[in-house]
């Protein structure tokens, strides 16, 4: 309501019968969750970037192996 309506929080606060710090925190949660704010990313985010992170290391060890693989395999093929 805070953010559909424009209202202050206070306001939207005493309408719901809720203490107003929570609805505050409630709504900083609720910007950071949708990437408002300091330039901070979402929690969903947060959550992409470390799993992005973990395939990129996971595909850099396949690569790695891959290359190794090659090279053994020109070597045997070139006689050495």
């Amino acid at each position: 309501m805070v953010v559909e309506t424009g209202k202050p929080i206070a306001q939207v606060a005493r309408e719901l019968g809720v203490n107003e710090g929570t609805l505050g925190n409630w709504c900083v949660k609720a910007r950071r969750d949708a990437g408002e704010g300091k330039g901070e990313l979402s929690e969903t985010e947060r959550a992409e970037l470390a799993r992005l992170r973990k395939e990129n290391t996971e595909l850099r060890m396949q690569r790695d192996v891959l290359k190794r693989s090659v090279a053994l395999w020109v070597d045997e093929a070139m006689g050495r």
